[in-house]
């Protein structure tokens, strides 16, 4: 089956309640298909091992999910959120439950017990878990550092596993969040719901979202509309272009923009079906070699890979 894929001009011209504006994450499913597809592609892949690790944290998620009960916004909240076009489910001015460490503990636990664990991996953990008994504080002054992106705050080692438990966090509150509460306008570049960065975007396939491009949250798992051939960082249009490796992964490009010299991956169901953003995010680093090599930057990263910047001797 040929599925079309609507151009820039096809898209402005439809009536833009026909396509969904927000795509909330699937409670049942969200991190069981990043697990599903971060194993496919640790298949003969140079970081196979960090692959399976990350698939075996997305397992944990799951099942962390699952059980997850949240309180969410208050009407109060909500209403200052539309009256001022604000994500309501704000990361950084959220006043998280404590709960939220009780989700990193599971998560820890389950992973201490995954078959094939790298030892450098176990003594991240274990470290982690001392923490959050001895030294909570410290455990959600790196949370505060990783939800505003300081990255020279940021212990990259223990990054992946606390974001973890911060995204579970934030899906629970995303899939329970009524739509119809939200904000008819909402800033520009980051998450309708809880304002995080995109990690990348996906072109879907299939009903009302047909040929439509979405930005993929790197926190709540939400996903938000963008046309097409829009500079997901500063919203250009006419600096547009896309890049791929010759003869490399079908479904994959970077799309750069020359006007803020930044780039976004975007992935294409039409070749891929079952393309997770942050899972095929992490399995083409390579692409990202490539553009740093062409001047690009990333406009932001991927919540379960973190570098601190390497200062130079002299």
């Amino acid at each position: 089956m040929v599925q079309r894929i609507l151009e820039r001009g096809e898209i402005e011209s439809l009536d833009h309640t026909s396509i969904p504006r927000l795509r909330q994450p699937v409670r049942a499913s969200v991190f069981a298909d990043r697990a599903a597809r971060l194993r496919q592609l640790a298949q003969d892949h140079p970081l196979s091992s960090y692959l399976l690790l990350m698939a075996a944290l997305a397992d944990a998620q799951q099942h962390a999910l699952r059980d997850c009960a949240l309180p969410g916004a208050e009407k109060g909240r909500i209403e200052l959120s539309q009256a001022h076009g604000m994500p309501p489910l704000q990361a950084t001015g959220w006043e998280r439950a404590p709960g939220w460490r009780d989700i990193l503990k599971a998560l820890l636990a389950q992973l201490s017990s995954a078959p094939g664990l790298p030892p450098e991996a176990g003594q991240v953990i274990q470290s982690l878990e001392q923490r959050l008994t001895n030294h909570p504080e410290a455990i959600e002054t790196q949370a505060d550092a990783l939800l505003a992106e300081r990255e020279n705050d940021v212990d990259a080692a223990s990054a992946p596993f606390i974001m973890a438990a911060l995204q579970v966090y934030w899906t629970s509150l995303a899939a329970d969040f009524n739509a119809g509460d939200l904000p008819v306008v909402s800033p520009k570049g980051v998450c309708p719901l809880c304002g995080s960065l995109p990690v990348a975007s996906i072109v879907r396939v299939g009903g009302q979202a047909d040929g439509c491009r979405y930005l993929c949250c790197s926190l709540c798992s939400s996903e938000w509309h963008l046309v097409r051939v829009t500079c997901s960082h500063c919203d250009d249009t006419k600096s547009i272009a896309f890049h791929q490796i010759e003869d490399g992964p079908e479904g994959i490009k970077a799309e750069s923009c020359d006007n803020c010299q930044t780039y976004r991956k975007i992935f294409y169901q039409e070749k891929v079906l079952n393309a997770d953003a942050v899972a095929d995010d992490l399995g083409s680093l390579t692409l990202d070699m490539l553009m740093g090599e062409a001047g690009y930057s990333r406009a932001s990263g991927n919540p379960l890979l973190w570098q601190n910047e390497q200062t130079e001797e002299s």
